[in-house]
């Protein structure tokens, strides 16, 4: 008995993994970590969803690089926003951080959002690409990282034998640029399955708790400090990152976020200068107390010219939310439905991209209001934040 508890606690020990086991350096971050050193100066982005947006490991990260560089002024920008993934951030990577300023670091999560909010492989890689070339051309010294954060569906699929789809698809983009990554959905399930600790007692939830927040810390801050290591630095330089030929000719390398105005309204279309709904819903910064372009009436047609690959609407879908049929350079009409399995408690920040694959050059959008609506929706309107576009 005494020799077989010996064995499991050796194997136990063994088997036992640190975090670094679940980061990929690639091309390290060498051009951050010489910038704040010698210039003394430095802006770090977070670009995520609700878990980069709350409290939490963000601010222990920004910390940390602070304890690290004592002499350094910093400027931490936190562009997370609450339900958005992939696909929002590369339309608004410009307006939310590039526009800050000369960013130095950027830290990129959103794996969780793109299980959740469903965007397919195709939008994921476009969108994860997209980020990426856009960050790199506003500044080619930009270092990057990628963190796939832990929901249930990762630790199962994990436990089964299967990489999450969303993690495959944006290691695929980081993998050809050259970007590291953070597995922490990986760890937080190892570190599960040899009980070093619960889902349901410590992690709680996919917003992890305070000992949750603590180990994505630690596992992000590793990563940080090995690829900032003496030896690893004080013999290089910084160099551009190359931006090679796209995996995707497609991706929102030049996504944009167009706001509305009043020159957008229509009949049937009101401007409204400082949206608040009258209902008392719960909402998302950024999109209340903002302009919104809004249709109620059925059937009323709003008109918009862009240029670009790819054309789209935010919205804010809340618990009237509607149905749209929508028209691409006059060919057939389709449908949409604005209403999210959310809906009902909050005014959601929704992107729906109404055409993909486009054409370079000019095109028309016409969007309807349609008379059908989701069984669970209270009405039909349409709350418009923004137009998006991809523009070559």
């Amino acid at each position: 008995m005494k020799s077989l508890m010996i064995i499991l606690i050796l194997t136990y020990f063994f088997q036992t993994k640190t975090s670094e086991d679940f980061h990929i350096y690639r091309a390290g971050l060498t051009n951050s970590a010489l910038r704040f050193e010698k210039e003394k100066s430095g802006r770090v982005a977070f670009l995520g969803g609700s878990i980069t947006y709350n409290p939490g490991w963000r601010d222990s990260v920004s910390w940390s690089i602070q304890k690290k560089f004592p002499g350094t002024t910093f400027e931490f920008i936190n562009a997370g926003i609450p339900s958005l993934g992939s696909l929002p951030d590369a339309f608004r990577l410009n307006q939310d951080v590039l526009s800050k300023g000369s960013i130095d670091l950027l830290f990129v999560e959103a794996a969780v959002n793109d299980r959740t909010n469903a965007y397919s492989g195709q939008a994921q890689v476009r969108s994860m690409e997209g980020i990426v070339r856009q960050a790199r051309r506003a500044n080619p010294n930009i270092d990057i990282v990628f963190m796939y954060f832990v929901d249930p569906d990762k630790i199962k699929e994990y436990n089964s034998g299967i990489t999450p789809a969303e993690i495959l698809n944006h290691e695929k983009v980081a993998a050809y640029y050259d970007i590291p990554a953070v597995n922490l959905a990986k760890e937080v399930t190892e570190r599960i399955k040899y009980k070093e600790f619960t889902w349901e007692r410590d992690f709680i939830d996919l917003h992890p708790s305070p000992f949750g927040q603590q180990v994505y810390f630690r596992s992000i801050s590793q990563l940080l400090e090995n690829c900032w290591k003496p030896d690893k630095v004080n013999k290089n330089e910084m160099m551009d990152y190359p931006l090679p030929v796209k995996l995707d000719p497609f991706c929102y390398d030049n996504g944009m976020l167009i706001p509305v105005t009043r020159d957008n309204a229509a009949d049937g279309w009101s401007f409204n200068n400082n949206w608040i709904p009258d209902d008392k819903m719960p909402t998302r910064e950024g999109y209340v107390k903002v302009p919104m372009l809004i249709g109620t009436e059925p059937g009323k047609i709003l008109h918009m010219e862009f240029t670009g690959t790819a054309v789209g609407i935010a919205i804010a879908s809340g618990p009237d939310a509607g149905l749209v049929d929508f028209s691409i350079d006059g060919n057939e009409w389709k449908s949409v439905d604005l209403y999210t399995q959310w809906s009902g408690s909050l005014y959601l920040p929704w992107f729906l991209t109404l055409a993909d694959d486009l054409k370079e050059g000019s095109h028309s959008l016409r969007i309807r209001l349609s008379g059908y609506k989701n069984q669970a929706s209270k009405g039909t309107a349409c709350r418009i934040r923004y137009f998006y576009v991809n523009r070559r």
